[in-house]
Parts: C-alpha cells; sequence; structure tokens
C-alpha cells in the first residue's frame, strides 16, 4: 500500500512538473508553440486526405474519427510526455491502401495488428531484441519503398484522371505543373523551407473545392453531430491487412516510432525528462486498438514528425495540445460533413502533396551508411565504413525496396530484405573460417 502511495505521488508529481514546462514555455514564446504544431502537417494532411477521400465506399478511414480522436491523442501526449510528440499516420500502411485500394476493414484490421504487437513487446520487454534482429537496412529499404509507392500511385491517378484542361479549371496537369514548382521552390534555401507547403496547398485546394461545390449545388460542411460506428473487420480483411500492409508497418513502428523518437527527444530536449520506450510503445498500442475499432486512421509518434516540430519552434507538449484542441473542434463542429467536401478537392494538389510525402519518406535511405546518423553504425564505430560493406547495406536497402514495388507487398520486401541480409551474415563468417583454418595450416611447427 505504501509502495503504490509512493508511486502515484512520484507520478501526480511528475504530472506537475510537466504541466509547469507547458505552460511556462508557452507563456515565454507562444507563436513559436504554435508554428511548430504546424510542422508536421506536412506528412498528416495529404495522407489523411487521401485515405478519407478514396474512391472506396465507404472511404478507408472515418475523418471525423480520425480528427477526435487523432486530436485527443495530442492532447493526452502534450499532457503526459510533456515533449511535441507528433502524431502521424502510419506511412507503410498509407501507402499500400493507396496503392491497392484496400478497403476500410482491411486498412483497420493492419493498424490493430501493428498496434497488438508493439503492445506485446512493450510489457514483455522484446523491444530491445526486435531492435537487434532486423537489420537497419531493411527498415530503410521499407521505408524507400513504402514512398516510392506512394509517388508511383499518385502519378499513376493523376495520369489516369488529369488532361492538361480538365476535367475543370480548378483540377488539371497546368495546376499540378504549378504545385510542383512550388514544392521545388519550398527546398530552396532555410527560408523558403520554413513555408509550410502543405497548409497553403490545402487552404487553396480548400478554396477551390468549396467554389466546385458551389457551382455544382453540392453540399458544404454545416454542423454534424459525431456518430462513432464500430469497425469489425471479416476474416478476408484480417488476412488482406496484416499480410499486405502491416507486416510491413510492424518493424517501421518499432524501429522509427518507438526507439528512434525516444532517442531523437533526448538528443533534441536534454533538460526535458523524455518517455521510455515501454511508454511510447503502449501510447502506439492504445492509440491504435481504440481508433482503428472505429475506423480512425492508423497512427504512430514518428522521429521524422519530431524533428519537423522541434524545426519549426516547438518545445513542450503545449504545441501539439494547441494542435489537439484545432483537430478536436473540427471533427466534434463539422464531423463526417468534411468529406463531401474533400470529394471535390482537386487531384491536381492531392497528388503533388502525397508525391511530398513520399519523397520525405524516400529521403530517409540517404543516411543509410552515415556513422553518424545510421542507428547502427553510430553505436557500433566512429570511422567511415569499408566500401564493401556499404555496397551490401545498399544493395540490402534496394532488394528490400525493389520487391516490395514489384510485387506491391511490404512483407514480400521485407522477407527479401531479411534473406539478402544474412546471405551476407553467413557468407562473411564461412569466409572468416576459411581463413582461420588456413592460418592455422600455415603456422610453422615449434621445435621439439
Amino acid at each position: 500500500m505504501a509502495l503504490t502511495t509512493l508511486r502515484l505521488s512520484a507520478m501526480l508529481s511528475q504530472l506537475r512538473h510537466i504541466h509547469n514546462h507547458n505552460v511556462n514555455t508557452f507563456r515565454r514564446q507562444p507563436l513559436s508553440e504554435i508554428s511548430g504544431s504546424l510542422g508536421d502537417l506536412g506528412t498528416f494532411l495529404p495522407l489523411l486526405i487521401a485515405l478519407a477521400s478514396s474512391s472506396t465506399q465507404p472511404h478507408q478511414i472515418s475523418l471525423s474519427t480520425t480528427l477526435i480522436l487523432t486530436g485527443l491523442y495530442n492532447i493526452a501526449t502534450g499532457i503526459v510526455f510533456g515533449i511535441p510528440l507528433p502524431v502521424q499516420p502510419m506511412k507503410a500502411i498509407a501507402a499500400i491502401a493507396i496503392a491497392k485500394d484496400l478497403s476500410r476493414g482491411e486498412v483497420m484490421a493492419a493498424g490493430i495488428f501493428v498496434a497488438s504487437c508493439i503492445g506485446l513487446l512493450s510489457v514483455t520487454g522484446l523491444l530491445e531484441v526486435v531492435n537487434r534482429w532486423v537489420p537497419v537496412p531493411v527498415v530503410k529499404g521499407i521505408q524507400v519503398g513504402a514512398g516510392l509507392s506512394l509517388v508511383v500511385a499518385a502519378g499513376g491517378k493523376a495520369l489516369g484522371e488529369l488532361e492538361w484542361r480538365g476535367p475543370t479549371w480548378t483540377d488539371n496537369r497546368l495546376w499540378l505543373c504549378v504545385t510542383f514548382l512550388f514544392l521545388l521552390a519550398c527546398n530552396i534555401g532555410p527560408r523558403m523551407r520554413r513555408l509550410p507547403f502543405a497548409l497553403v496547398v490545402t487552404v487553396v485546394g480548400i478554396v477551390f473545392a468549396i467554389i466546385l461545390a458551389v457551382q455544382s449545388n453540392h453540399r458544404l460542411p454545416g454542423i454534424r453531430a459525431w456518430h462513432p460506428e464500430a469497425c469489425v473487420p471479416n476474416a478476408m480483411e484480417w488476412r488482406v491487412g496484416i499480410l499486405d500492409a502491416g507486416l510491413g508497418q510492424l518493424p517501421l513502428t518499432t524501429l522509427n516510432s518507438v526507439i528512434a523518437v525516444v532517442a531523437l527527444a533526448s538528443d533534441l530536449l536534454p533538460d526535458v525528462p523524455t518517455p521510455t520506450v515501454t511508454h511510447v510503445g503502449l501510447s502506439v498500442a492504445a492509440m491504435n486498438l481504440i481508433g482503428c475499432s472505429f475506423g480512425g486512421m492508423p497512427t504512430c509518434h514518428g522521429s521524422g514528425g519530431l524533428a519537423a516540430q522541434y524545426r519549426f519552434g516547438a518545445r513542450s507538449g503545449s504545441s501539439i495540445i494547441f494542435l489537439g484542441i484545432l483537430k478536436l473542434l473540427l471533427g466534434l463542429i463539422f464531423g463526417n460533413s468534411l468529406t463531401d467536401l474533400l470529394d471535390k478537392f482537386p487531384t491536381a494538389l492531392l497528388t503533388v502533396m502525397v508525391i511530398a510525402a513520399g519523397l520525405e519518406l524516400v529521403s530517409v535511405g540517404e543516411s543509410l551508411n552515415s556513422t553518424t546518423r545510421a542507428r547502427d553504425l553510430k553505436q557500433e564505430r566512429t570511422n567511415e565504413i569499408h566500401e564493401n560493406e556499404s555496397k551490401e547495406r545498399w544493395t540490402v536497402m534496394m532488394v528490400t525496396a525493389g520487391l516490395l514495388l514489384a510485387f506491391k507487398n511490404d512483407a514480400v520486401g521485407f522477407l527479401a530484405g531479411l534473406l539478402c541480409h544474412y546471405s551476407y551474415v553467413v557468407v562473411h563468417r564461412f569466409e572468416r573460417h576459411e581463413c582461420d583454418d588456413t592460418s592455422e595450416e600455415r603456422r610453422p611447427l615449434l621445435p621439439p
């Protein structure tokens, strides 16, 4: 009893400390915290819109449920953890869902599967074991393959639906080119990189969608009560969701959304107590076990989102609490009526937004052989790696990404990458064994 009381007292003391940190930081730099809260919209918005306005019926996710629940997740993580921990889409699941037009049940099955595995790994302490077992080149290969899948799927959809002057004056290949040029401009120089590309394009797209809705007498968003609906995948949806999307997402979530985000938070915010791997893993599990049961988008805590929000000024949990309140209000006030408007969102603008999200995911492969940025190399050495090893790591990553793209299946890419990696391991062990035997044979005999 006394031990329980002490633990409860320590927990309340920590929450008070986090609350004071959030409040003091927001009072000191409110504009920076608000700006930082929008840093991850470049990934969140395009995938949210793409999944919520998909061609499947019902749409691949419930927009209102996603906005409300991710808003609550933002608020809860800001209060409990006190750092700008993002709530991001599970990108591998989103990529394969867009590329293969998965049903809502299949998307939810993938999210629940990943959440269940992460929860089990968290409570049993097996996250570190998984971290050692799955090679970094394979993880990066899945990321690169998923990002390329987004780019290919978005480009294919644009080629099939858009012409140079159609289908409407707000949605054509001309706008596609203009938006892509704007994307390139936002990557020139540090000042231009601070422009919220996704936010600007989303606002323009919503304006265009409203104009089209008015011209076609389409319903505009109105005040709608939120009616949560349970989503129960059937047996076929479980099979497709797990094999096509869930297995590929699992190592990404384990490494990038749990282990890597804790390490990054410790590096970026050394003066703020950071959550443990177990706590972040349990957070990911809880978010998806709840959200995916009601049609919400599968989500995680990504290290890329944390870096983006930190870059734009976020230094405490108050930034994502602000973002969570904004999402919550949109979901509660407008509900699924926003989906009707998103159906009018220009494909040209959405295509470039999805391409931008895909390229962001592809860019993680650049650090594969960096001894200062690749997690496994950083832990093992400080000198440059040998050219042969660099080539082998690159091959493993490209085998993973290439097979994923070729078969449009993350599980195939994941298994192919593992086989490629461990084939190199076996060959190197055999070579070392032969060298040892040769050394023994050539060793001179000792005099009697």
